[in-house]
């Protein structure tokens, strides 16, 4: 479960002329029996949680106390932190941070809130101009002469008080707080795992105490980030990408947020994102182009995850049958249907992920039968080659079985090692401090001692994965399950099944050496 935190008093968006109405009264659309914008945000936090907290104004209480929860009164910025902190000393939950006046999708909300990272946030990147030879360069905004390299301005409303790397926020600033080079800017939304909920409340009551350096224009959430960042919490952040999120205050900007959002395909940006993101590069351009529209239409019609993995397994069985019959035809068959029983191995995780529908005896049926599936067809094939008069190739199944156990037990021994390990806490800095310039460079040392000997070749070797070519031939070396069928359904329908074999041989000894080299290096390190 889920705890939802609704921010009546963040400023939201900034810059309009008429004046902020509170979310309660803003309709979504002119159609009589509307829902407010209040009212689909509760109906959005029913899904996590039955009864939210709101912390918002007394003008604004009357609005939420219609709904279920708890309904906080807050008069001002330090009691709206005080108030924040009392929940999450109570968080028995994860905890999830909105302000009232957004407009969000739901697919949206699922994606922060499942998110593996113990502090997600929603940002905006600003678009960085360019030079006079057409260069991106970051934008700076001088506050003055003696400090040329800390500021923030204005970017879709919001401050942009906030520097981003390629995966987590590094600094934040606010009226009080300097930020250098900031680049972003932060939406609203904050999901924050159960563990750090206590450093949220010691940030939140020491930010309560400077309550009077900060500005009107400063975001609650904003401020919250900058405390966890600053006690040495990692942050991490994703943009909106394909869905919609804006914070509004005035009718005019409920009406155009409902124009635009309708502009966006939600369930398309859900079927994408029920594709792993991480697969290899046979599963990205030869299954995964087309296997979602599999799983959205089994989907709708009612299958299940683990009625999808038994399809798998049953086609898996028939490619071994028709393997097992030494015919040629039957090794043409039999690579389709081990193709096909690949597909439906990938359309059940896309079911799952699609439908929201996870088990555990859906993911043990998946881990357990992928492996049974793959061996099941290695006796087929031995079974063809002897029926075809091909020779004995049993010892080279075995050794084939052999090598593939071998890895997978080195894989989930080394994802069980890298579970238990604890992890690098980052540098720290006082809410006191005016900017961040001493933070940056704690931030910069750690950096360099992590470059050095064994580090140093990892992260070349993780930078080298920024060009294509080698990120796929990467993906492709560790010889993952998409490519051994792929090299099972190809080599089998075409050739004999010791040459079948031997690529597996071959291929997964390299893989093994490969990836067993990576574990040490990245254990020494």
């Amino acid at each position: 479960m889920t705890r939802v935190v609704l921010l009546g008093a963040s400023p939201g968006p900034m810059g309009s002329a008429e004046p902020h109405i509170p979310p309660g009264r803003l309709a979504l659309t002119s159609l009589p029996g509307s829902p407010s914008v209040l009212e689909r945000l509760y109906g959005q936090a029913a899904a996590m949680d039955a009864e939210p907290v709101a912390i918002v104004r007394p003008q604004e209480a009357g609005d939420h106390r219609r709904f279920p929860g708890q309904v906080v009164e807050s008069a001002g910025l330090a009691d709206d932190l005080r108030a924040l902190a009392e929940v999450a000393e109570r968080a028995t939950d994860n905890l999830f941070l909105v302000p009232t006046g957004v407009v969000i999708h739901d697919e949206l909300i699922y994606q922060i809130t499942k998110s593996k990272r113990g502090a997600l946030a929603l940002i905006a990147k600003e678009p960085r101009p360019e030079d006079e030879n057409g260069e991106r360069v970051d934008y700076e905004v001088p506050i003055d002469e003696a400090e040329p390299e800390i500021g923030d301005h204005v970017f879709e409303g919001l401050m942009v008080r906030a520097r981003v790397g390629r995966s987590r926020v590094i600094s934040v600033g606010s009226a009080y707080h300097r930020v250098t080079r900031p680049n972003s800017v932060l939406l609203g939304p904050l999901h924050l795992h159960q563990r750090h909920a206590a450093t949220l409340a010691e940030a939140a009551r020491e930010l309560a105490d400077m309550a009077h350096l900060f500005g009107p224009e400063d975001d609650l959430v904003q401020l919250l980030v900058l405390g966890l960042v600053r006690k040495g919490v990692s942050v991490g952040t994703r943009g909106r990408r394909d869905l919609f999120f804006t914070r509004v205050g005035t009718q005019a900007e409920a009406d155009e947020a409902l124009a635009v959002m309708s502009g966006y395909d939600e369930d398309r940006a859900r079927l994408n994102n029920a594709v792993k993101g991480a697969d290899g590069f046979f599963t990205t351009f030869f299954v995964s182009t087309y296997s979602r529209f599999i799983a959205r239409w089994a989907a709708r019609r009612g299958l299940t995850p683990n009625q999808v993995t038994l399809i798998s397994i049953a086609l898996g069985v028939l490619s071994a049958l028709a393997f097992a019959t030494g015919t040629r035809a039957g090794a043409v068959a039999g690579g389709l249907l081990i193709y096909f029983a690949f597909v439906f191995d990938c359309v059940d995780g896309q079911v799952a992920r699609y439908a929201r529908k996870f088990g555990v005896l859906g993911a043990w049926l998946d881990a357990t039968f992928d492996r049974a599936k793959e061996y099941v067809v290695f006796a087929g094939l031995a079974v063809g080659s002897a029926v075809a008069g091909q020779g004995d190739v049993w010892t080279l199944a075995l050794v084939a079985l052999s090598v593939q156990s071998v890895r997978h037990l080195l894989d989930f021994s080394f994802g069980a090692a890298n579970r238990r390990k604890a992890p690098v806490p980052l540098p720290t800095l006082e809410m006191t401090a005016v900017d961040d310039r001493s933070l940056r460079e704690a931030l910069e040392k750690r950096k360099a001692s992590r470059t050095g000997g064994v580090r140093g070749l990892l992260k070349l070797w993780a930078k080298a994965g920024r060009f294509r070519a080698v990120h796929w031939a990467r993906k492709m070396i560790v010889f993952p399950i998409g490519e051994r069928f792929a090299a099972i359904a190809i080599t089998a329908a075409l050739f004999e099944p010791r040459v079948t074999f031997l690529t597996l041989v071959i291929w997964g000894g390299i893989a093994a050496i490969y990836t067993l080299t990576g574990r040490l290096m990245r254990s020494l390190a």
